[in-house]
């Protein structure tokens, strides 16, 4: 009885001081996260400032594309991206340190010359890399230095957003489809409320989208609702194959980074005094003006091929608000088409469009909640539902892994398709 009683306190110190040592980590990673995130924010935010009050910057698109590819050379980073640290969570590889900096200093440059590019695939980088370096300082074994990862992930991708609940679910769900680290679940709450509470005090705003008119919940606005979930999940797959078979054209045709950072940076600047710069950086005012009705029919055409561009010949930065900027354009004229109001469109084809891409239905929810408070999350539980099976097995991240099939009740443990 005694040895009973005594194996029990046993079981529940253990339980209790696993609790503390993860909430320190993710506590102590998700602040440091949240102080660099939030740098990084301010940079991007800086340089955008700078292209926009000097629209000559473009011009210096080549150059800051050659300093790119000199930065990853010097560096012996080429290569090394979101999948790497996919990567390292699934197999424990190794993520460099010095991939912080360098990420870091190549997606500031991306926005100040132009490019049309995000700051989540950065965030994630940086987190990662955050994490996986602060899990070997404190010398964790193999088991528990993926956690510390995805304490990273969610640290800084909260500091950079401002929605700590998403930045948790998408670092757990993002890696593989179908399972979640729920072990990792304590840490990295706990470093993204960190890393947003940090990024609240260094004066980051966190992207909200108030004032959307959500419909009362009824079958034929229901039916509507579906409708562009199914579209836009097409939409999802164009611009996931246009990123990824640009890159792949690119890497084909044009050998040399070199060459191949100034060619796409000469299409670029053509494109853009074609269409008066709406395209470059990362549109979040074209977003906006979106969830308020207004967007041209072709935005979205003209962002999925500006991204591809940008990503494809080695430009630095995320594919998650460009899937925004996509999303939110052709919800909003999709929408008005289907009888929806064209800022509820807007609303659900961002959600759509970056759960179709990403893979994350659940973080997606979650997403629609931080972005457009919690009215209308039937309709955007449906539309994530609708996009998640309707993509496909196409994802962002070649590293990704859908473990189970979105067709059935079947283990299918396959990477997703490019």
């Amino acid at each position: 009885m005694k040895t009973t009683i005594l194996q029990k306190c046993k079981t529940m110190l253990t339980y209790c001081g696993t609790l503390a040592k993860w909430m320190l980590v993710g506590a102590l990673i998700g602040s440091v996260g949240g102080v660099i995130g939030s740098l990084f924010h301010m940079g991007v935010d800086f340089a955008t400032e700078l292209r926009l009050a000097n629209p000559w910057v473009l011009y210096l698109m080549p150059a800051g594309g050659l300093l790119i590819v000199a930065l990853y050379k010097l560096t012996k980073t080429e290569g090394k991206g979101t999948n790497a640290i996919i990567e390292s969570v699934h197999f424990g590889k190794n993520v460099p340190a010095i991939l912080v900096p360098v990420i870091f200093l190549s997606t500031v440059i991306t926005h100040l010359v132009g490019g049309s590019a995000g700051r989540e695939g950065a965030a994630l980088q940086i987190g990662g890399g955050i994490g996986h370096e602060a899990g070997k300082l404190l010398r964790m074994g193999e088991k528990e230095l993926p956690l510390a990862t995805l304490c990273g992930m969610a640290g800084v991708f909260s500091a950079l957003f401002g929605t700590p609940l998403t930045a948790t679910v998408f670092a757990l769900e993002v890696i593989s489809v179908g399972v979640l680290y729920y072990a990792g679940l304590v840490p990295c709450i706990t470093a993204a409320m960190m890393g947003y509470v940090v990024s609240r005090l260094m004066g980051v705003p966190p992207t909200r989208f108030r004032g959307v008119p959500i419909p009362r919940l009824d079958p034929v606005t229901m039916l509507r609702v579906t409708a562009l979930a199914a579209l836009a999940a097409v939409v999802s797959i164009l611009f996931v194959r246009a990123l990824h078979l640009t890159e792949k054209g690119a890497d084909r045709y044009l050998k040399s980074p070199w060459l191949r950072i100034i060619a796409g940076s000469a299409v670029l600047i053509v494109l853009s005094l074609l269409t008066g710069g709406d395209y470059n950086g990362a549109g979040m005012d074209v977003i906006r003006q979106a969830m308020a009705g207004d967007a041209d029919a072709l935005a979205w055409v003209w962002k999925i091929l500006f991204t591809a561009v940008t990503i494809g010949v080695g430009f630095k930065g995320g594919e998650v608000v460009p899937s925004f900027f996509v999303g939110a354009t052709f919800g909003c004229v999709a929408g008005g088409l289907i009888g929806l109001s064209p800022g509820f469109g807007a609303a659900l084809g961002l959600i759509a469009v970056f759960c179709g891409a990403v893979n994350c239905p659940l973080a997606s929810i979650a997403l629609s909640m931080e972005l457009f408070g919690g009215k209308g999350l039937l309709y955007f539980a449906m539309t994530c539902a609708v996009s998640y099976a309707l993509s496909g097995y196409c994802g962002l991240y070649s590293s990704q892994t859908i473990l189970y099939s979105k067709l059935r009740a079947e283990y299918i443990n396959m990477r997703t398709k490019e």
